[in-house]
């Protein structure tokens, strides 16, 4: 991911130097359970806890291990030796009766949880203003499109009670995700606990406050990231939809909402009248980028046998950037839909652009109330609405000549009621407490 989409906090969350500092507080976990055990000297331990809260662990040391990795090819390996450089000979109780993967995949697991984490905050937070939307624009009229058509009248407020209740949805697939990576995973080469007690593994589980992995191999197995990904996938194409839907009332044809555009804002370098929805379009291709790599976190689940590591470097790309591209969108979509210019007279413009097309099922059920067959009423309603759609006479005023049409003035008045299509518009937000 390149530096312009990532926030400060997923720029350290997945830098090298937090990396080791992730490994090392799994190591430093497990030295800490070898002394309950009494393996290991607790002065011993003691002296590394305090080293490595005075000496942590930072770019230097990971420009150290980066140096060592060229020789030894293997990186926990160039690791534990710049770590024995760094903090002394107690430093070989480090990466006891541990394999790599150990310490990988369960400090992956810390750092995804953060990033969970500040996702989910992200989350909330778009939830809140499309709540505040929502309750802004309870009763603010707008025509509905079904196949991007008009069809009936609803409020602009309805739109954003909808996108908060997708958030609602995606924030517990997030969280139930979340629930997956945090665990532990400290089982030894082939997940036998040769080298390693299970206790080992249950202290550190126990410390955090996670899950242990019950059974493993040497890896945690990959359906548990899959999951990750899939909520952020699944998010993503939330954003999308909301920014898909402000790109499409943008348009100058509709202009019922746009996002804001800023002082000295530029639309294009030709085009000096232009303002352009960049911001939604930029959202569209980062919710491409987290669905395209649900596709690489999927693939990664079948490895030969109990371990092979081709999922290892498709996930030093696929979690970073499917991390921070979620972040990104979110904050920008955030601001963008607390901004929102919207224009509340235009869509009653838009609204009665059709000549009252748009009431037509309302007619219909009006003519089946006096008794008439629906497929006799669906006739007249729509033979009266294909000629006002073609000659631009207000439906209304072509019922009113139609020779077959029994409704009175007055029912025709209730038929083209604009306050009877809303009317349970509070019952529905209601089910939400607003």
């Amino acid at each position: 991911m390149i530096d312009r989409y990532l926030t400060q906090e997923m720029k350290t969350l997945w830098s090298e130097a937090n990396r080791y500092r992730a490994w090392l507080k799994v190591e430093l976990e497990a030295v800490g359970a070898w002394v309950e055990l009494g393996e290991v000297p607790r002065e011993a331990y003691e002296d590394l806890l305090s080293k490595s809260q005075t000496d942590p662990l930072d770019e230097a040391f990971a420009e150290r291990v980066a140096e060592i990795e060229n020789v030894t090819r293997h990186d926990i390996v160039a690791f534990t030796t710049a770590l024995t450089e760094r903090y002394g000979e107690n430093a070989r109780f480090i990466h006891l009766g541990l394999t790599s993967t150990d310490v990988v995949d369960t400090a992956q697991n810390l750092i995804l949880d953060e990033a969970l984490q500040i996702i989910i905050k992200d989350v909330q937070d778009l939830r809140d203003v499309c709540r505040d939307q929502a309750v802004a624009y309870k009763h603010t009229p707008c025509i509905g499109r079904t196949h991007g058509i008009h069809a009936e009248p609803m409020t602009f407020g309805l739109k954003f009670l909808n996108w908060m209740s997708a958030l609602d949805r995606d924030l517990h697939r997030l969280e139930a995700s979340r629930k997956q990576v945090r665990v532990v995973m400290l089982s030894g080469s082939v997940g036998t606990f040769a080298h390693v007690s299970p206790k080992v593994e249950e202290h550190v589980a126990t410390s955090w406050g996670w899950e242990i992995a019950k059974v493993t191999n040497q890896t945690l197995s990959r359906d548990r990231i899959a999951e990750v990904l899939s909520a952020l996938a699944i998010f993503g194409a939330t954003l999308e939809k909301i920014a898909v839907e402000i790109r499409h009332l943008q348009r100058s044809e509709v202009r019922e909402a746009m996002e804001p555009f800023a002082k000295g804002q530029k639309g294009s370098s030709s085009m000096p009248h232009k303002k352009n929805p960049i911001g939604c379009e930029n959202i569209t291709g980062m919710a491409r980028l987290m669905r395209g790599n649900l596709q690489v976190a999927l693939e990664n689940i079948a490895l030969w046998h109990e371990r092979d590591i081709s999922h290892s470097s498709a996930e030093r790309v696929i979690l970073p950037d499917t991390t921070a591209a979620a972040t990104f969108a979110t904050r920008r979509l955030t601001r963008i839909l607390k901004d929102l210019v919207v224009f509340p007279e235009r869509m009653l413009q838009n609204m009665n652009a059709l000549g009252g097309l748009i009431f037509s099922q309302r007619v219909l059920h009006k003519l089946i109330d006096t008794g008439m067959l629906r497929e006799t009423a669906y006739a007249i309603v729509q033979r009266n609405s294909l000629e006002s759609w073609e000659t631009g006479v207000p439906l209304r005023e072509l019922l009113e000549k139609d020779s077959e049409m029994p409704l009175s003035s007055e029912q025709l008045d209730a038929a083209f009621n604009l306050d009877w299509y809303l009317r349970e518009v509070d019952a529905i937000y209601a089910r939400f407490g607003l």
